[in-house]
């Protein structure tokens, strides 16, 4: 795979802004956003794609824990 070019990369880092702005004015409804997610596919390699998703999962996550939302999830009970 060739690096993408200047213009591809902007592409792809503006279809994934508009996909995330629209996940945090929907409550994080994807189905609201099947349009942006489409296009953020189409314009990014998935490479990046798998690294962004993870990215915006551990940005969501370390704001939850930053400002004391983070509940633990409880251990389960082994009999």
């Amino acid at each position: 795979m060739a690096a993408p070019s200047m213009k591809e990369r902007q592409a792809c880092w503006g279809a994934r802004d508009e996909y995330w702005k629209c996940l945090d004015e929907n409550t994080e409804d994807a189905s609201r956003c099947k349009k942006l997610r489409s296009s953020f596919e189409s314009s990014c390699p998935q490479q990046w794609i798998k690294y962004f998703d993870k990215r915006r999962d551990y940005l969501k996550f370390k704001e939850k824990f930053e400002a004391g939302q983070f509940q633990p999830s409880k251990p389960t009970v082994k009999s």
